[in-house]
């Protein structure tokens, strides 16, 4: 047990290898983790009473999002420690399962290869290589620590056992909500291998069961009034009834399919827009003979029967009766389920092999060539999970008519300033689903990066005209009026994103930013200052202050904000470049802070994938702030090259005025 353990332990290891290499990716590690603040605040009173309190993505997983915490506060934003975490967990989980089946059935090698294959199959990767899953594994923890509290109490069935495991299954339930079925899978293993139908009435069985189902059916109550009111939950005129029931059969033999042939795994699969009849028509029987098949075989072979129940029962409520989201299916919805099949292949090689030595090497040896190859795809499903570009990249390749795949990829295109292609992804998501607001508004503000100002008005207004506006699209709409200079039609949006979402997190800085081009600086300072609770990017608020503040006459306001500012960080090269500016133009200028223009001038520069006139005209004075005049000409002119080639000759006239002081300025110390 101990030699299997240490064997287990290792090659998952192996296997998940490439996971310290994998960055948090966009979908939903933002919204769980990065982009929180009641993770990145840390552990405390306020995020504990949190997580127990909100019902978050229409969850209510309360130690889910406490793990979240833990992390981020142990981790901070590098997310190797998160996915390390989530490793340790699959492991934990391993290591439980395989006990737990040997416990009870006394057979260690049938047990030794579920877990193996459980730990290795690259199907569990999404559950544990996506930092927002943590749900699955830490819920799959709690749930095998369930049944074996409930194999403790089954051999000493005592109160004092049962309410021990009452707060097992609690702890479980504040996981995930797909645990609610885990006392049918308690009811199944007293049917084999427990056999306690044997012992105790079916009548006892079942009511032993009922306060466990009574906490699955509040939690289950809860789980879809959040999800209904998230509106993730879809009607029955977004999906019909008979497409809910042909992709319920059709996922159950795919399921199954993607155990025996793991190929084509992606981390979304597209709601089919059509089914065929015939199609259909296989995977219903199929569904339905197996079924009978298992029940038939069951009375000899009782594993068989618990098996195939596991596997049907535990997947009802992600089978997509309640059909929550737009996808098909998931990888991770089998984390659980995968087990009641790979019950079946374990103790039906283990009675084929009992009594015969020569069908046991086989076996050993066909063993061993699954697993390895299950290691091999296992390592490279991984790598598909590095980042943004790798993940919806490979999705599009194993999949079809993938609109949300489209989007995504085209976003992290965006990202990755390769604006043009981010462009045809996100049209390719629009003709797939041409209602696809999420699209929309982001090819607008893909337009709104290129500069293309009409074209991303042009989006926006077609949301709003269709009444598919979000405080988003008024937010973004508002953006590209206000680069317009239409300022008086900007405010207007900027006002309708904080009606739709008063907790928007930049408009009141945009607002701000937006009134100091009107020259309104008193105006501004009450937005801005109202822009310091919620705004993502704090030093951008601090030098609008400081501008603010300094228009106004606040001296002494605008240099105490500007000195915060220099104390924070941003990886936006507008706000660098602005702070940059506010340093180097000062009517005094410390050495200091000319070294610190100069470093952030540069970091603005380094991180645009184009040169920009504006930044260099500010590295340039940067320079000159700091006595470097060579230098400060030498980037002066290459600002005026690039004034040139861009047609923005209304530059000209002040870069050659600076560049006339910078070369003063050089012959002045020349002569010295």
């Amino acid at each position: 047990m101990f030699l299997i353990s240490i064997a287990l332990v290792a090659a998952t290891l192996v296997a998940y290898e490439p996971i310290r290499h994998n960055e948090f990716v966009s979908y939903d590690d933002y919204t769980y983790i990065t982009e929180n603040p009641n993770v990145t605040g840390g552990l405390t009173l306020q995020s504990v009473a949190w997580a127990f309190t909100s019902v978050h993505m229409g969850n209510w997983h309360p130690l889910t999002l406490l793990s979240h915490i833990l992390d981020y506060q142990l981790f901070g934003p590098n997310p190797v420690g998160h996915h390390f975490v989530s490793l340790l967990f699959h492991i934990a989980n391993t290591l439980l399962l395989f006990w737990i089946l040997a416990d009870m059935t006394g057979a260690t090698w049938a047990s030794a290869f579920v877990a193996a294959v459980f730990a290795l199959h690259p199907v569990q990767v999404e559950s544990v290589a996506w930092a927002a899953e943590r749900k699955t594994v830490l819920s799959g923890l709690f749930w095998l620590f369930t049944i074996a509290v409930y194999i403790h109490y089954t051999r000493q069935p005592r109160p004092r056992r049962y309410i021990l495991l009452l707060l097992a299954f609690g702890l479980c339930i504040m996981t995930k909500p797909v645990v609610v079925t885990l006392p049918l899978v308690l009811l199944l293993l007293d049917y084999w291998p427990l056999e306690r139908f044997k012992k105790v009435s079916m009548g006892r069985l079942i009511v032993e069961k009922i306060p466990l189902l009574v906490l699955s059916a509040i939690l289950s109550v809860v789980t879809f009034v959040g999800q209904q009111r998230g509106e993730a939950v879809k009607t029955l005129e977004m999906t019909p009834i008979d497409s809910r029931v042909a992709n319920t059969f059709i996922s159950y033999t795919r399921y199954i399919g993607k155990i025996i042939w793991p190929s084509r795994l992606a981390v979304f699969y597209p709601f089919p827009r059509e089914f065929s009849p015939a199609i259909v028509a296989i995977c219903v029987l199929l569904v339905v003979l197996l079924s009978i098949f298992s029940i038939y075989i069951g009375r000899r072979r009782r594993y068989v029967a618990v098996g195939w129940l596991w596997y049907v029962g535990t997947l009802v409520p992600v089978i997509g009766l309640v059909q929550v989201g737009s996808q098909s299916m998931a990888d991770r919805y089998m984390y659980l389920p995968m087990v009641g099949l790979l019950i079946i292949a374990g103790w039906a090689v283990n009675d084929l092999v009992a009594n015969r030595p020569r069908l046991r090497i086989i076996a050993a040896v066909s063993a061993m060539a699954v697993l390895s190859s299950a290691i091999i795809l296992t390592r490279m499903q991984v790598g598909y999970w590095e980042n943004n570009l790798t993940l919806y990249g490979h999705a599009l390749k194993v999949t079809k008519n993938n609109a949300v795949m489209e989007n995504n990829y085209g976003c992290a295109l965006s990202d990755a300033n390769q604006l043009d292609e981010a462009v045809l992804h996100l049209n390719n998501a629009l003709r797939i689903a041409p209602a696809y607001t999420t699209a929309r508004c982001n090819l607008g503000s893909n337009f709104l990066k290129q500069g293309k100002l009409d074209e991303a008005i042009a989006c926006f207004n077609e949301l709003i005209k269709h009444k598919q506006d979000t405080a988003e699209v008024h937010y973004n709409l508002a953006v590209a009026l206000g680069t317009q200079k239409k300022y008086d039609e900007a405010i207007k949006h900027f006002a309708k994103a904080i009606e739709l979402n008063p907790k928007h997190p930049n408009v009141h800085n945009k607002i701000g930013t937006v009134l100091l081009a009107m020259g309104k600086p008193n105006e501004a300072i009450p937005h801005l200052n109202e822009a310091l609770q919620t705004s993502t990017d704090q030093m951008e608020v601090y030098v609008n202050l400081a501008i603010a503040y300094g228009q106004s006459g606040n001296y002494e306001q605008a240099i105490q904000n500007r000195n915060k500012a220099t104390e924070l960080k941003s990886d936006n090269p507008e706000v660098l470049n602005n702070l940059a500016w506010l340093l180097a133009s000062a009517d005094e200028v410390s050495a200091q802070d000319a070294n610190r223009a100069i470093e952030l001038a540069e970091c603005a520069c380094e991180m645009t994938w184009h040169k920009k006139p504006g930044l260099l005209d500010t590295l340039a004075a940067a320079y000159a702030a700091g006595g470097r005049f060579k230098d400060a000409i030498k980037t002066a002119e290459q600002a005026l090259s690039v004034v040139k080639a861009g047609g923005q000759e209304e530059l000209t006239g002040e870069i050659q005025n600076r560049m006339e002081l910078y070369k003063a300025g050089h012959r002045y110390i020349q002569k010295r």
